[in-house]
């Protein structure tokens, strides 16, 4: 393993003779001065901008701020782009592309001369994707998401990213709002740079890397057009030569004790269910045993303590200006690993030490909180899912956590939404809608369609809610009684893929069951008939994808990207 003295870059840039030559010579037509290879460390900057990834597209901006501060304390930086995932515009999700981002990370990382990583990323799934990457190289990395978009402002009101578009649709197809009021907050809702401003997955993700020890304290919320970004921007790069001076790899970080804080302040900002998969995979790669059950059983005691949409009012424009994540973790502090290491080289309660909450509205006491203890992500267990389902209670209705009801069964959400008008749909308040094949390989790749669209004869009945259950993700910004992640999967022949309309199915959110409610000897026979849906690809990405993904309860990762392969130096190209 190279050392802080004879940094890994050396083996490219001190080399000798024929490989030394082409190293230094064709690096030089950049304008460098002979002095940058003189042994400094040559510190990445994986940049995940895009044009077709909108909360990305400014990233730009900040990797110049980034440099500012490599060369500020002595470093080389070099800018390297990497694989962008849009949630707004990919198809058939991000998620089909999470693992193959960080592949590509992971890689590219390896096969240059660098010492060290400062990671760029903004949109749901390039946070995960990088960290994961990176992680299983295991260089000195330091992470700068890109920020939230300022309020949305439409007729006098603020609006959220994701949820008031989910909002919005089901009003419009109510009849209670115009198409011209549905256009007009289409250009309201998103009106500055950065990424979703609800406490979607975006900003989740953001704050659980800040709660991970990987990002400068405060990073999180910190809105993308805010001049204190590119400020930290640049502390993100003076600090990232610091860490290759002193050796400070992800290893060090990323402990069992960081990934038990990350939870339980998931639980307490009232995240989003996609950090379950994400979390779970990051762990594999550093070989950390996390389980699924661990996400209830650290956050049954943990309150919500922000205000945020979508189980919320606020925003993170807000959030950022009541104190951000240092104000949460403050008030989290005997629940949490204070003692953690961090990228700062301090420990995660010397970060947030003196930190304070300016508004009590947006981030509450533990003494009077915003939802209690037990809101946050549980874990389902039952008939229906033996291998665990998520729910998110603060974004579900009080009068469904405890629900049983009849079955309506499509095998794809296109099925459903091709019905989901018909006023003869036969649905009512208690039947309890289940769409399959939505799962990591029955997509493929695990799409947030989990917040199925309500039936248009129940929201004219003014019925806004209904038990949903699917082996699919719902997006961050979502929102309803909706069950998600049911493992295993229908299209690998789960409980799900045998459940017919009529079915009796039983939810208790409070013992965390979810049962089908239909005998073994009737199982076995519809087990018996059942057939697994073709394959979706025979060549590509998406074949190497589906014959090694693994399933949602165990991060929904490649299985032999368990692990990592360090940052062993390649032989030589020429």
């Amino acid at each position: 393993m190279p050392s802080p003295t004879s940094p890994r870059s050396a083996q490219w840039f001190a080399a000798e003779g024929r490989n030394g030559f082409i190293h230094r010579s064709w690096m030089r037509n950049q304008g460098f001065a002979d002095d940058v290879f003189d042994g400094r460390p040559v510190i990445g900057i994986a940049n995940s901008w895009s044009e077709l990834t909108p909360c990305n597209a400014h990233l730009r901006e900040l990797a110049e701020a980034v440099k500012r501060g490599v060369w500020e304390a002595g470093g080389l930086p070099l800018e390297f782009p990497t694989m962008s995932l849009g949630e707004p515009l990919m198809r058939p999700t991000t998620m089909l592309f999470r693992n193959l981002m960080a592949m590509e990370v992971e890689e590219t990382i390896r096969a240059n001369p660098l010492d060290g990583v400062v990671l760029l990323s903004g949109c749901d799934k390039t946070t995960p994707a990088q960290l994961m990457g990176a992680a299983s190289v295991g260089l000195p990395t330091i992470m700068l998401t890109g920020g939230p978009m300022l309020n949305g402002k439409f007729h006098g009101a603020d609006i959220g990213s994701g949820t008031d578009v989910w909002r919005f649709h089901e009003e419009a197809r109510a009849g209670r709002m115009s198409g011209a009021d549905l256009a007009e907050a289409e250009s309201c809702m998103s009106r500055s740079r950065g990424h979703c401003m609800t406490m979607g997955t975006a900003s989740t993700m953001a704050c659980l890397a800040e709660a991970l020890g990987m990002q400068l304290t405060g990073a999180a919320a910190i809105p993308a057009v805010d001049s204190r970004r590119f400020a930290l921007a640049q502390a993100t790069g003076r600090r990232a030569v610091g860490l290759v001076t002193e050796d400070l790899r992800p290893a060090a970080i990323l402990t069992r004790a960081a990934f038990e804080n990350a939870i339980r302040v998931n639980a307490a900002l009232g995240g989003s269910t996609n950090a379950v998969v994400h979390l779970l995979a990051l762990a594999r790669r550093l070989g950390v045993e996390l389980t699924l059950d661990d996400f209830d059983a650290l956050a049954r005691d943990v309150p919500v303590l922000v205000d945020l949409m979508p189980s919320g009012r606020f925003l993170m424009e807000d959030f950022a200006y009541a104190g951000g994540l240092p104000a949460v973790l403050d008030r989290l502090r005997d629940l949490l690993h204070a003692d953690a290491p961090t990228v700062t080289g301090r420990s995660l309660g010397e970060n947030v030490e003196g930190a304070r909450c300016w508004n009590d509205e947006v981030i509450r006491t533990r003494e009077e909180p915003f939802r209690p203890a037990g809101s946050g992500t549980v874990v389902l267990r039952g008939s229906l899912c033996p291998r665990g389902a998520v729910l998110k209670v603060s974004a579900a209705s009080p009068r469904l956590l405890r629900h049983r009801g009849q079955a309506l069964v499509f095998d794809r959400i296109e099925d459903y939404v091709a019905v989901c008008e018909d006023p003869d749909l036969p649905v009512d308040g208690t039947t309890v809608l289940v769409v399959r094949n939505a799962g990591p390989r029955g997509y493929p790749g695990f799409p947030e369609v989990g917040n199925m669209p309500m039936p248009r004869v129940l929201l004219e009945a003014g019925i806004d809610d209904m038990v949903r259950i699917s082996d699919a993700r719902m997006s961050g910004t979502g929102y309803g009684t909706c069950v998600l992640h049911t493992a295993p999967e229908a299209a690998i022949g789960g409980p799900l893929a045998l459940v017919r309309t009529g079915d009796w199915i039983s939810l208790d959110a409070g013992a965390r069951r979810l049962d089908l409610e239909v005998g073994d000897e009737e199982l076995a026979r519809r087990r018996a008939e059942w057939e697994p849906p073709p394959p979706a690809a025979e060549r590509g990405w998406v074949r190497l994808y589906l014959d090694h993904v693994q399933q949602a309860d165990e991060g929904a990762d490649l299985d032999f990207l368990a692990g990592s392969s360090g940052d062993a130096v390649g032989r030589h190209s020429h």
